[in-house]
């Protein structure tokens, strides 16, 4: 089937053909017709399934059809959970309707909102958002909802993941009685079942790619390997020509940081991104990325969904993740758009839990290479113990003594002498230190 099997009209078809794009996928072509009737549509796809132009494209088409009176007036709403994925589902906006009435519009937290304000007062048709500066600017008396005929839902389940369902709901609340709701989700745990039957209205399911089926063209391979070691393990595979570029994945924002400065004493060059870095920081460090400038990002979850990185031949499960199902967002960065990938994960012994996860939802064994770096520790670390708040100082030196004042004012308790577990903040501190933890 053909783009111009869909019912699409003339410039549209025009603006798909100039973008590179000869036939719909899967969920383009069961999802556009529907949203051309005006239905309700809940999505089920993994990430990298073509999800933005299914509901891009008849958006387009049904605001062009019936223009309103001004562009003062927001129409459609795509509500989304990352800065990067909103601007990249503005940019297809932008992308399909060259020459076309409907004006997009996007804003998002992380930076200042003036430009973004100026820009919604010039007028727009299309309002792509994330919760949080969308609720500013609302009870700032900035945007209105009333006027909204078609509302997305995007990545339900990582609003959900992230803790914006709430937000979502007071949001809907503002919506007019009369609009159409299209909510597209890579899972659909409990929660956003319940969101879905209270926002659609006798809404068309489509389901395609289920989260649990990885893209066949990515090659999957992993590495038993030492924590320790797994910085000489990457550096190595990195200096490998065959690696062309690559997303990194760590599970901590500390951990991103910590694997760029190890990189770049093995000469390497990369950047890293998640949420504690300013959008300008994470902008450029993508763009950086994108343009070949660098060849190695690192990350957080926080890239596993909604970055279109053309052309990445590898994807590296430096850590692996605690939901299995990230494992599949992740590698799907790779193998896109017809082209091969390859994802390589790395286990240390306190990661066995993890990798059995993903393997039972993947259906297969990973299969394993050798490295000049195997798993030589077999005994797991234990958790260390948490101190509580009360107790514990602001910062400590490299000796673990305290530098400041504890991060409460009130003075601590004084450790009763039948429970000499709970000692001075120093002391704990010296201890958990010689531990070895």
């Amino acid at each position: 089937m053909a783009f111009d099997q869909l019912g699409l009209v003339p410039a549209l078809l025009h603006n798909i053909k100039s973008a590179g794009y000869s036939e719909p996928t899967p969920i383009q072509r069961e999802t556009i017709p529907y949203v051309l009737e005006g239905r309700d549509v809940l999505g089920c796809a993994q990430t990298g399934t073509g999800k933005t132009a299914a509901f891009a494209l008849p958006i387009l088409q049904n605001l062009a059809r019936h223009p309103g009176a001004s562009h003062s007036d927001v129409r459609a709403l795509i509500l989304t959970p990352t800065r990067e994925l909103a601007q990249q589902i503005y940019d297809n906006f932008v992308l399909y309707g060259q020459h076309m009435t409907p004006r997009a519009c996007v804003i998002f937290g992380g930076v200042g909102q003036q430009n973004q304000v100026d820009a919604l007062q010039k007028g727009t048709d299309i309002l792509v958002a994330c919760p949080g500066r969308l609720q500013d600017l609302m009870n700032q008396g900035l945007i209105r909802l009333d006027t909204v005929e078609i509302f997305v839902l995007d990545e339900a389940d990582r609003m959900l993941d992230m803790g914006f369902i709430r937000d979502v709901r007071r949001i809907a609340e503002k919506l007019p009685e009369k609009h159409q709701t299209l909510l597209f989700s890579a899972t659909m745990p409990e929660e956003v079942e319940k969101l879905a039957m209270d926002l659609l209205k006798d809404p068309a399911e489509v389901k395609v790619d289920p989260v649990s089926s990885p893209v066949k063209a990515i090659d999957q391979y992993m590495f038993y390997v030492d924590k320790a070691n797994k910085k000489r393990l990457l550096a190595f595979l990195l200096k490998d020509p065959a690696v062309e570029n690559a997303l990194v994945f760590s599970r901590t924002k500390y951990g991103c940081d910590r694997i760029v400065r190890d990189l770049k004493k093995a000469g390497i060059e990369a950047v890293a991104i998640h949420g504690d870095k300013s959008q300008g920081a994470r902008t450029t460090a993508l763009s950086r990325f994108k343009s070949g400038d660098c060849p190695v990002l690192i990350a957080t979850d926080i890239a596993a969904r909604g970055l279109d990185i053309e052309g990445l031949s590898h994807v590296i499960n430096y850590d692996l993740p605690m939901e299995p199902e990230a494992y599949i967002h992740r590698i799907g960065r790779t193998g896109r758009a017809g082209r091969t990938g390859t994802a390589i994960s790395f286990c240390c012994i306190d990661e066995l839990k993890q990798l059995g996860q993903v393997e039972k939802l993947i259906g297969f064994r990973l299969p394993v290479h050798e490295s000049d770096w195997p798993m030589e520790n077999t005994t797991p670390s234990v958790p260390a113990k948490k101190v509580p708040t009360s107790y514990r100082p602001t910062n400590v030196n490299m000796r673990g003594e305290a530098v400041s004042k504890p991060r409460h004012t009130s003075p601590a308790p004084q450790a009763k002498p039948t429970r000499p577990g709970l000692a001075k903040p120093v002391q704990r501190i010296n201890r958990r230190k010689g531990s070895g933890m």
